[in-house]
């Protein structure tokens, strides 16, 4: 075992704490290492041990010690927490005696409690119990890391090490903000932004997303406790963490029903999104997601943005499609009293409100192109001025963007500028519609049926074969949306235990029956009969092409079929 460090302390006489450090080393200097650390505020004290063998807290932070000896009165209230949990020997009333030109004697005294101190045991124990504790701590399976009120990291146990990919000599009388990639608090404690907790503070519990130094994302389970002196005095604080990851995945392969963030979904096309979600959580580059209405957009840009390094500060919507034109500018960057008619106060844009957040800009190709200008510069500069204002705001917020429309082909038209369509698309999200993920129609529908039971306070319904069969089929161009609305809707006209076919929507059961008839009048090697045909074309109108889809074949076939039969529709 190696000799113990021993770190003198004092804040009021230099004189003394150097004769003490020098007696230490000329007398037991093969039994411990030994430092000395001033922290008086006199600037003449400051300037005079530059020249001496002894520390300020500020050059020590970081070093870790096994004993503290105070010499000082007012023990250690003045003085950082060093790293690595000290033990703490009070031999200020032993000292206090000590003043003017006794030096000799002080000298004397500091040889005889270090004599004491070694050969009586009282080193040793101490050291060996340090060394248990730091044996027990480091062989838990959570992180373990206390910083002071400074956020100086002072305790980073091996698990802490493999949970973060940095080692201890990396940290230790560092900042917990800057040492890490993204803050393992995930924004969550009370040190962000300089700010300190009041003495009543009492911990706090939180789970965040953290990504190690290489990258690798991690869910963890964050238990925050105060750290106080024998005074009660608040000083610090330390964090328990366990990893989840490992236990999450777990959990979702043992689960059927996949769910991530609130979206549901085990298609694999779904399974692809999920990942996508995972991966941009380290950047924070504009995500730009295109799907059809109702499939989720809004649900994928809540995902992205809780799991991102901002997912404790707001996450802010606005769909641009559902405002009036004149009041698009207001309610993205704010105005100023009097700017227009209505305009009765000073008022805070949707941008400024999402600050250190995420702003998701629903229906972004509907924005005019006045404000499709002002949107570029923030995403170029992160600045822009209110309605009527004059003096600029500066935002830090993530754009998240979503439309049903086809942006390169508006960007084609003139409709959306070029420059404004390649900043906000650096990273593309496609959402399936349902029809092209039926696969998950069986999990929504069980997710939906727990989902409305749950807010009714009733057992959740079953549904039958025939309904599901039924569902399956459906062409669903309202997507998950309209999917939710067609479960609650049979929810009400259920009468048992379960739902089914006669409850569902007529237009659901009208499909079904076309597509059954549809079935039963072709034969067994698939080719039209007359009366599939004749069904189709009343059923579509005499449309065509609409009886071809209900049929299932090409136009070109059923044309084949009608110019050789003596069917007589309009031609459509």
């Amino acid at each position: 075992m190696k000799k113990p460090d021993i770190l003198f302390v004092c804040d009021n006489n230099w004189k003394y704490l150097e004769l003490a450090l020098k007696t230490a080393l000329d007398k037991y200097g093969d039994h411990a290492s030994f430092e000395g650390c001033y922290s008086g505020d006199d600037e003449k004290d400051l300037l005079d041990i530059k020249n001496s063998k002894l520390k300020t807290p500020i050059k020590l932070s970081g070093k870790s010690f096994d004993i503290i000896i105070s010499l000082c009165s007012t023990k250690s209230e003045k003085f950082t927490q060093f790293a690595g949990f000290p033990v703490i020997v009070d031999w200020s009333d032993k000292t206090a005696s000590f003043s003017g030109e006794k030096n000799h004697l002080f000298c004397d005294l500091i040889e005889k409690e270090l004599g004491c101190f070694f050969e009586s045991g009282y080193c040793s124990g101490i050291k060996n119990y340090k060394y248990n504790m730091d044996l027990i701590i480091n062989s838990l399976g959570d992180a373990v890391i206390a910083h002071d009120l400074d956020r100086k990291i002072y305790y980073f146990n091996k698990t802490a090490e493999q949970i973060t990919g940095c080692k201890q000599e990396e940290i230790l009388g560092k900042d917990c903000h800057d040492v890490f990639p993204t803050p393992i608090c995930g924004n969550n404690c009370s040190f962000c932004e300089g700010l300190k907790p009041d003495q009543s503070f009492n911990g706090k519990s939180y789970k965040t997303i953290f990504h190690d130094k290489s990258g690798t994302r991690k869910e963890l389970k964050v238990n925050v406790i105060p750290m106080r002196d024998s005074n009660g005095i608040l000083r610090g604080v330390t964090a328990s963490i366990r990893d989840l990851t490992e236990l999450n995945l777990a959990k979702e392969q043992l689960f059927k029903e996949q769910s991530f963030n609130g979206i549901i979904g085990k298609d694999p096309e779904m399974l692809k999104v999920f990942q996508q979600i995972k991966d941009l959580g380290l950047y924070d580059t504009p995500v730009h997601i295109h799907g059809d209405t109702g499939t989720g957009k809004e649900l994928v840009a809540r995902a992205i943005h809780n799991e991102s390094t901002r997912n404790t500060m707001p996450f802010v919507p606005i769909n641009c499609g559902a405002l009036p034109e004149g009041l698009i500018e207001s309610e993205l960057f704010g105005h100023v009293k009097g700017s227009f008619s209505g305009a009765l106060r000073d008022k805070k844009g949707r941008f400024e409100l999402a600050d250190k957040g995420t702003i998701f800009l629903d229906e972004v190709g509907d924005l005019p192109k006045d404000v499709q200008v002002k949107l570029l510069r923030v995403l170029q500069e992160g600045t822009f001025e209110k309605v009527g204002g004059e003096s600029t705001i500066k935002v830090d917020v993530r754009i998240i963007s979503a439309t049903n429309k086809d942006l390169k082909q508006a960007v084609k038209k003139g409709e959306f500028r070029d420059d404004l369509y390649y900043r906000l698309n650096v990273v593309p999200v496609f959402l399936p519609s349902l029809r092209e993920r039926k696969n998950d129609i069986p999990v929504l529908c069980s997710h939906f049926l727990k989902k409305t039971a749950m807010r009714h306070k009733q057992e959740p319904l079953t549904i039958s074969k025939s309904a599901l069969s039924a569902l399956m089929d459906y062409d669903w161009p309202g997507n998950v949306r309209q999917l939710e609305n067609v479960i609650e809707y049979s929810i009400i006209h259920a009468s048992g235990s379960f739902i089914d076919f006669e409850n569902l929507p007529e237009e659901i059961q009208e499909a079904a029956r076309i597509e059954d008839k549809s079935h039963k009048s072709k034969n067994t090697k698939g080719k039209l009969n007359r009366a599939a045909v004749i069904y189709a074309l009343e059923k579509s109108g005499g449309n065509k092409t609409n009886a071809a889809k209900i049929l299932g074949v090409g136009r070109a076939t059923l044309y084949r079929y009608l110019s050789s039969s003596s069917i007589d529709f309009d031609n459509n």
